[in-house]
C-alpha cells in the first residue's frame, strides 16, 4: 500500500503536458478591391502580425490562442486581409513558473502554428488569391526577445 501511496506522489510531482482540443476562435477574410484587384499585374507585398495570449481555465487546463494577420498589397491598394485565431485546450501540470512560461509563451504556439498557417492559406484560395505559403515562426527565438525586452523595461 505505502508504495502505491509513493506512486501516485511522484505521479504527481512528475511534469506532464498533453493537447487536449486545436480549434479555429475566430477567422475572418476581406477584399476591399475585388473585382478590380484580379485585373491588375499580381506583385504582391506581404505584412503579418503575430500574437499570442494564454488564459488557465479550471485545473489545470490553459488555453492559447494564436494570432496571425496578413495584409497582402498590390501596389499600394489593399488586395486582401485575413485573420485567423487559431486556439488549443493544453493540459499543464508539474512545471515550475519559469517552464510554465516558456511553455504556454512558445511550445504551444508552434504547435498551433501549422494550423493557423493552413487556415489562412485555404482562406486566401478560397478568396481566388494565390497561395499564400507563410514561412515558419521560431517561436523560442520570439519569446527570447520578449523576455529581455521585458527585463529591459524593468
Amino acid at each position: 500500500m505505502t508504495e502505491q501511496a509513493t506512486g501516485a506522489v511522484q505521479d504527481e510531482q512528475n511534469p506532464q503536458f498533453s493537447l487536449q482540443r486545436i480549434y479555429v476562435r475566430d477567422l475572418s477574410f476581406e477584399a476591399p478591391k475585388s473585382p478590380e484587384i484580379f485585373r491588375q499585374e499580381w506583385t504582391p507585398s506581404v505584412a503579418m502580425d503575430l500574437n499570442t495570449r494564454q488564459k488557465a481555465l479550471e485545473g489545470d487546463f490553459h488555453e492559447v490562442v494564436l494570432t496571425l494577420s496578413v495584409t497582402v498589397k498590390n501596389g499600394e491598394e489593399t488586395a486582401f486581409i485575413a485573420e485567423v485565431q487559431q486556439a488549443g485546450i493544453f493540459l499543464i501540470k508539474g512545471l515550475d513558473a519559469g517552464s510554465m512560461s516558456h511553455t504556454l509563451g512558445a511550445f504551444c504556439p508552434n504547435i498551433l502554428f501549422p494550423y493557423a498557417r493552413e487556415a489562412l492559406d485555404n482562406l486566401v484560395v478560397r478568396g481566388s488569391f494565390p497561395a499564400l505559403m507563410l514561412a515558419p515562426v521560431n517561436f523560442d527565438a520570439l519569446y527570447a526577445q520578449e523576455l529581455q525586452r521585458q527585463q529591459a523595461a524593468n
